[in-house]
């Protein structure tokens, strides 16, 4: 939408552009039309004047000065600019019975015949065209006010536009409604009512969880008083894992519900990925954990990550790989700025992209797993991949 915003920016100006050049290129060529009718009307007049020179000589004898006085032409009868302009004729091959050239600014005919010879010169100028000047600066003006009026126009379009990046970024507190009325403010209020009508949503779908785990929260720390009640150290110590179990799954729904809201704030440090790995083993909350994971730090490496959050994908692609393997196993192996998770299963029955949404079909959970390691992995723009090689799934964080 945002690149069809800047195309359609850069479509007006183009067509404006086009526009105003075309404006130029008629204005000019109108110019150059009458210039050359002029030029042309010029030297019909020009030599109509030589002619009735040349007969009124043949009658009277002498130059009719007054006709060339009212055709606004004049006789040169300074000795030394008529050897110029002989010289200068000469000089261009011009010197000929009847000839016109331009002579420092000054139009010069000459008319060299066998009863006389003369230099006249033709003080008739062409006109500016002063209307035609005007009606093009009024229309180009028109135009370009035009241009500003148009671009002033989408201006609330890039407001909204910057609305909506804010709201995809998480921010839900935004107002966009107008009360204009034209097409882009009705978009704007119908974005408005969508903005109001998904915050409304996030905040019941957030109200309902946080009351369910606050809820939840009651009777598992009643149970686990009651488990510390229990004569048998060894039940005491399994049900007193099962609620601990109980309460992190609660902490971690909660997070889920942030991340999935975008209603967080990262926290990012530098580590070391060996030490996330430790810390996602922690969080398994499994007995001897070296019997289901073994960990091989061939190149070990800092990544800079919410501590929390990424240990949170650890631990869900942990407990997949156990969870799926036929040997209820996995191998860690952290090498050249990769983490890879290997474990022995069947290949996957659909593209892994398909384990990324949420609640995807599974008979050992909700289908959570994948989807909350996606989610995290795209704030920290990171990337999953899979692969099967030799009866292994190979998943690698990179």
């Amino acid at each position: 939408m945002f690149n069809g915003f800047r195309s359609l920016k850069s479509k007006i100006r183009l067509i404006f552009s086009l526009t105003l050049l075309l404006l130029a290129i008629l204005f000019i060529g109108s110019i150059k039309y009458d210039r050359a009718k002029y030029e042309e009307g010029n030297a019909i007049h020009e030599r109509l004047v030589a002619h009735y020179l040349y007969n009124y000589y043949l009658i009277y004898g002498k130059i009719d000065e007054a006709y060339l006085e009212s055709q606004n032409f004049s006789l040169i009868k300074d000795k030394a600019k008529i050897v110029n302009i002989e010289h200068y004729f000469k000089k261009k091959e011009k010197y000929k019975k009847y000839a016109v050239d331009t002579y420092k600014l000054q139009r010069v005919i000459l008319i060299n015949n066998d009863r006389f010879k003369l230099f006249l010169q033709n003080k008739n100028k062409l006109r500016y065209p002063l209307k035609r000047i005007f009606v093009f600066t009024i229309v180009f003006l028109l135009i370009i006010l035009l241009y500003f009026w148009v671009i002033r126009s989408l201006k609330p379009l890039s407001e909204l536009k910057n609305k909506i990046k804010t709201f995809s970024q998480g921010n839900l507190n935004i107002r966009c409604s107008s009360n204009k009325q034209d097409e882009i403010a009705e978009v704007a209020n119908e974005f408005d009512h969508a903005v109001t009508m998904i915050r409304e949503l996030l905040q019941s779908r957030q109200l309902f969880l946080r009351a369910i785990m606050h809820e939840l929260k009651t009777p598992i720390a009643k149970g686990r008083l009651v488990s510390e009640m229990l004569p048998d150290e060894k039940n005491k110590a399994r049900m007193h894992s099962i609620f601990e179990r109980l309460n992190l799954l609660i902490d971690e729904f909660a997070k889920i519900e942030k991340i999935t809201s975008k209603n967080f704030e990262l926290h990012v440090k530098t580590y070391k990925m060996s030490d996330l790995v430790e810390a996602s083993i922690d969080l398994l909350m499994i007995e001897a954990p070296q019997r289901h994971i073994t960990m091989h730090v061939d190149e070990d490496y800092s990544v800079n990550v919410d501590f929390e959050l990424f240990t949170l994908v650890l631990k869900n692609l942990f407990d997949n790989g156990i969870k799926y393997s036929t040997d209820k196993h996995i191998t860690v192996i952290i090498d050249d700025h990769t983490l890879q998770i290997i474990n022995k299963a069947k290949a996957l029955k659909e593209p892994l992209e398909n384990y990324f949404k949420p609640f995807h079909t599974t008979k050992k959970g909700l289908g959570l797993g994948l989807y909350i390691v996606k989610s995290i992995l795209d704030i920290h723009k990171m990337a999953l991949h899979y692969r099967h090689e030799e009866g292994k799934n190979i998943f690698t964080v990179v």
